[in-house]
């Protein structure tokens, strides 16, 4: 695994924006093609076998925090806990997620932490270092069949689509605006009947969730953080309503930093895991302190003998995790983290591609810069 320098395509900010990544540049640069990574097919082949191994694994670790009801220790509260059980049993459609991994070419990847409900980045990954690669390097190769996956996964769940169809849901701005966009586009491509409208215009009628014209709403992806959606005054309605979520409750339990503690016990010492707890660092030398349900690095501590790097936010209330710090070293003074997107739960067949963010903070952000990659 190598960082290389290289020329932009001059060009390179018409060419993003045209393929729907408006927010690449600005007052912090975003998208970043003055370098690239370079993988081995051997490094991509141990990135994709441990993003299928940690799926199955986070599997069963959700049935375990739903047998031994972890809810208390995770923070989630007590009006999630039947949406979660009942989703859990129903199996209803799941999309996708993100794992992100530190990851240094030589020792196996290890998880950092899962975006199992609404990640980000899927734009850049899927399409816009697509191109790239395309403009720069056509005769190289890309961890990337995650516009393929997805189209390929929507024509599946079309038949679990109430008129097989659906609507996208996000908060009104650039970035997730233009994530459901795009995740639209490839319903479509599957043959889906699919529109946008902000999350904050459903609408409820006594009886059932409601889309702006007020038509039921059958099926709604939301691009909304459920721990978010069961505080809402509408989230009491949740459970009785007839509407479809996608990502489902349950994912829930995935998305929370509890995760990773769980994943400790249940697999202790396994290579794909960095030590954690829920009750402090104990015996650990060097650790990050994670809000159990934070989001973009915000509320991170980083300890290290003499050294603590801390990110603001307002995250921590339900609780905190401890990691164990992975032994990472920056590649031309940049920090990077490798996110392993998964399409769907078919068995030993999730991992679709991967995006890279780096930094030259050892905390990766939403500020921290996207740049492509490449393997032979």
């Amino acid at each position: 695994m190598r960082r290389i320098a290289t020329d932009p395509r001059p060009d390179w900010q018409r060419k993003v924006e045209e393929y729907g990544l408006t927010w690449a540049e600005g007052e912090q640069p975003y998208w970043n093609e003055s370098a690239f990574y370079e993988f081995t097919a051997k490094e991509v082949n141990a990135i994709e076998t441990a993003t299928n191994e940690l799926e199955a694994m986070t599997l069963k670790a959700a049935q375990h925090m739903i047998d031994n009801k972890l809810y208390a220790r995770m923070g989630i509260p007590e009006i999630a806990i039947p949406l979660i059980e009942s989703s859990w049993e129903a199996e209803p459609p799941s999309l996708y997620g993100r794992f992100d991994f530190a990851y240094d070419g030589v020792n196996p990847p290890k998880l950092l932490e899962y975006n199992a409900d609404t990640p980000t980045s899927l734009l850049e990954a899927a399409v816009i270092q697509w191109y790239w690669l395309q403009d720069c390097y056509p005769k190289r190769d890309q961890f990337n069949s995650i516009h393929e996956r997805l189209v390929a996964l929507w024509k599946e769940l079309g038949k679990y689509l109430p008129g097989r169809r659906i609507d996208l849901c996000s908060m009104d701005d650039a970035e997730d605006g233009m994530t459901v966009t795009y995740l639209q586009d490839t319903a479509q491509q599957a043959g889906i009947d699919a529109s946008i409208f902000p999350i904050d215009e459903i609408g409820w009628d006594g009886s059932g969730f409601v889309d702006p014209n007020g038509d039921p709403l059958g099926a709604v992806f939301k691009l909304y953080p459920w721990e978010w959606m069961v505080r809402e005054a509408f989230g009491q309605h949740i459970g009785v309503a007839n509407t479809m979520w996608i990502e489902p409750p349950w994912k829930m339990l995935l998305s929370n930093k509890g995760l990773l503690p769980v994943l400790w016990q249940l697999y202790p010492r396994h290579p794909l895991l960095l030590e954690a707890s829920f009750d402090g660092p104990g015996l650990m030398m060097s650790w990050v302190k994670k809000p159990l349900l934070g989001r973009e690095g915000a509320n991170i501590l980083m300890h290290q003998p003499g050294q603590d790097i801390e990110t603001a936010g307002d995250y921590g209330e339900e609780g905190f995790i401890f990691q164990q710090m992975a032994t990472m070293k920056p590649i031309d003074d940049r920090y990077h983290v490798i996110g392993s997107w998964l399409v769907g739960h078919e068995e030993g067949n999730v991992a679709a591609g991967m995006g890279i963010r780096e930094s030259d903070s050892p905390i990766i952000t939403n500020t921290s810069e996207f740049v492509p990659h490449l393997f032979d």
